[in-house]
């Protein structure tokens, strides 16, 4: 178990079940306490990666994340909440679950062997995508499997591991490592491993999409306001970033049909939303570029 630091024993733990209960938490903490420090060792990696992310989903390529277990599941919840949160399209995201979509809900321990799946799952992946494969051990025989293929046919691979020389770091480009090490409840990676990669998974697409502008001054100008509650939340975002009022808001946003960047600039003072659009083009889909533009004296 010593070849693993997630798999060896936490330091004072013995006799854990028979202590009280705020002991018990408090030991807990500290494990998840390890776990982020982890991934601030980790920053410069999730930094480099990002940027590889952010060129080729801008070229149109897609991101998939490939796992097994609490690995995956933790990598499906990252990107289902990023077309809400950042606008970033639905076909751009694809995920390789071992066992299939199934396991997200049950566990079917066996599919994280099935190699043979992983390469079947793998061949939809690219060149010019990028797959983020995820696992605690980094010898997940699906998540290296689905690495191995991805590489192979030209897409940017990520591994994100919790272990030191791992075998799925070796077939990848770019290795994110978070030595998490011991887990309070030995082996139990839905804990601190588990937490490091939620930690770092958010921290790896929230940059992707600032840098891809779908974020400005810490407000998300891509969102997707698909109930009231986001609809009042967009009309607030509007009037903030134009300093104008929420009526004048909802208007703009209705002339836009709800693109957020081009009620800004409408509010703004640009004279159509196709001139909003154009200005956005131009930049890159940055607003703030296009609000620089948009003031420049004819």
């Amino acid at each position: 178990m010593g070849q693993r630091a997630t798999e060896d024993v936490f330091p004072g733990v013995n006799g854990i079940d028979t202590w009280d209960s705020l002991r018990i938490l408090k030991t807990l903490q500290k494990g998840q306490e390890q776990a982020l420090k982890a991934v601030a060792k980790a920053h410069a990696a999730i930094a480099g990666a990002a940027d590889e992310i952010e060129k080729r989903l801008r070229a149109g390529g897609r991101l998939f994340y490939a796992g097994a277990g609490t690995s995956i599941r933790i990598g499906v919840q990252d990107g289902t909440e990023l077309p809400a949160t950042f606008g970033l399209g639905s076909r751009q995201l694809g995920y390789l679950i071992a066992g299939g979509r199934p396991a997200i809900f049950a566990t079917r321990a066996a599919g994280e062997d099935d190699v043979k799946q992983a390469r079947r799952d793998a061949v939809v992946v690219g060149k010019g995508d990028v797959l983020i494969a995820i696992a605690a051990s980094g010898r997940t025989p699906y998540a290296i499997a689905a690495a191995e293929v991805a590489r192979k046919k030209g897409a940017f691979v990520v591994a994100m591991v919790n272990n030191v020389g791992s075998a799925l770091a070796a077939v990848s480009h770019v290795e994110i490592l978070l030595e998490s090490g011991p887990e309070v409840i030995a082996g139990s990676t839905r804990m601190g491993a588990g937490t490091a990669q939620k930690a770092a998974l958010n921290l790896l697409s929230t940059l992707v999409n600032i840098r891809l502008g779908a974020v400005h001054d810490g407000l998300m100008v891509n969102l997707e306001a698909g109930n009231g509650k986001l609809k009042a939340r967009t009309e607030e975002i509007v009037a903030r970033i134009a300093q104008c009022d929420v009526m004048t808001a909802r208007t703009a946003l209705q002339k836009s049909k709800g693109h957020l960047k081009k009620a800004v600039l409408l509010c703004c003072g640009a004279a159509s939303v196709r001139q909003a659009q154009r200005l956005l083009v131009v930049n890159g889909d940055h607003l703030r570029g296009a609000l620089r533009d948009l003031a420049k004296p004819d």
